[in-house]
C-alpha cells in the first residue's frame, strides 16, 4: 500500500449516495477537510458546494484550495428505463462530469487529481471473456453512457489534473445497492439462479471501494481506468448458491430470462443477464491490497456491516 495522502481539502459530489456518504466519513476521521457538492442551497453548509448540472451552475469559488476532487455523482440505474429514464441517466453524468473537469480546469489553483466514477458497463455484454483496463469498450446503452461519462472528464486532463477514470463493479453492502434488494427474496428462501447463471458479475465490498479512493489519491503514478473490482469474478449461480450459505437460505427458486425481461425490460436484461468477467490488472500490478477479495468473507462483512 501507498503512503496514506497528506492531509487534504476534497471536494466530494454523490454524497448521498452508497460509496459517498461512506467516503466522507472516512476522509474525515483521517482528518481531511470535505467540501460536499449538494443541488439544494436550503441544506448548503458553510464548506459546501452548490451545483446543478441540468442548469450548468457551480459555486467556482467554494472549489478554489481544493486539492484533490472526487466525482460520484449520477442518477440511479435502477427502474424501468423509459426515453426520459435513460436520459436522466445519461445527462447526470455526462453533463455534471463535463461542468465539474471544465470548472477545476479553469481554476487558477487546480486541484492536483480528480478521481471519477465510472462503471464496469463500459465493456458491454461480453460472456466469459477476461476484461482489463485495455480491453475495448463493449456495446449496449450502459456501455454507451460510460464511454461518455469517462470522455467528460478530458477537460480536466488536457488542464494536467491528474485523472483517474473508476470502473466500478457491484458494490457489496447491507446499506444499500444490489445487496439490500436482495436481501428480503433470499432471507424468505425465494432466491435463486437469475437466467442460465453462467453470466459473470463482477463485484467490490464497499469496504475496499473506500480504502482504494483513499490509496488512489495518494498514488501520484496512477492515472486513466482503474477496474474498481475484486480480483475473482463469479457467476451468477456461485453468487447465488454463495449468498444463499452466508444466510443460510436454499436457493431453489430460479428467475427465467423471460421473466427478467417481462418485468425489469432493458434495465434488467442489461444488469442481471449481460455478463462481466473483469479483472483489476492496473491494481494487481501495484501495493494496493483488496481486504476482501474473496466473495465469501466480503459478502460475510457486508451483511455484518450496520444499515
Amino acid at each position: 500500500m501507498t503512503e496514506a495522502s497528506p492531509i487534504q481539502t476534497i471536494a466530494v459530489s454523490g454524497t448521498s449516495g452508497l460509496v459517498g456518504a461512506r467516503l466522507v466519513h472516512a476522509l474525515c476521521d483521517a482528518g481531511h477537510g470535505v467540501r460536499r457538492l449538494v443541488r439544494s442551497r436550503a441544506t448548503t453548509a458553510a464548506d459546501d458546494v452548490y451545483w446543478n448540472p441540468a442548469d450548468g451552475v457551480i459555486d467556482r469559488e467554494k472549489l478554489s484550495g481544493c486539492q484533490a476532487v472526487v466525482h460520484l455523482a449520477g442518477t440511479s440505474i435502477a427502474g424501468r428505463w423509459t426515453d426520459v429514464r435513460k436520459r436522466e441517466i445519461r445527462e447526470s453524468r455526462v453533463k455534471g462530469t463535463d461542468l465539474l473537469a471544465r470548472t477545476i480546469a479553469g481554476l487558477p489553483d487546480r486541484p492536483a487529481v480528480l478521481i471519477s466514477a465510472s462503471a464496469v458497463g463500459y465493456y458491454g455484454d461480453r460472456a466469459d471473456e477476461w476484461l482489463t483496463e485495455a480491453s475495448a469498450p463493449g456495446n449496449g446503452f450502459l456501455a454507451e453512457v460510460a464511454r461518455e461519462w469517462e470522455s467528460a472528464t478530458q477537460p480536466a486532463i488536457d488542464a494536467g489534473i491528474r485523472t483517474v477514470q473508476l470502473r466500478l463493479g457491484v458494490v457489496l453492502s447491507r446499506a444499500g445497492g444490489a445487496i439490500r434488494q436482495m436481501l428480503t427474496p433470499f432471507r424468505l428462501g425465494l432466491g435463486g439462479v437469475v437466467g442460465s447463471g453462467d453470466q459473470y458479475l463482477s463485484w467490490i465490498a464497499l469496504t475496499d471501494v473506500v480504502r482504494l479512493i483513499q490509496w488512489l489519491l495518494a498514488a501520484t503514478d496512477i492515472s486513466g481506468p482503474v477496474n474498481a473490482v475484486a480480483p475473482e469474478p463469479v457467476t451468477n449461480r456461485v453468487f447465488t448458491k454463495t449468498l444463499g450459505a452466508v444466510l443460510g437460505r436454499p436457493t431453489f427458486v430460479p428467475l427465467p430470462a423471460v421473466a427478467v425481461g417481462a418485468l425489469l425490460g432493458e434495465m434488467g436484461r442489461a444488469t442481471l443477464l449481460a455478463s462481466s468477467r473483469v479483472k483489476p490488472a492496473r491494481l494487481l500490478q501495484t501495493s494496493f491490497e483488496f481486504a476482501y477479495p474473496r466473495l465469501e468473507s466480503a459478502l460475510r462483512h457486508a451483511l455484518a456491516e450496520p444499515d
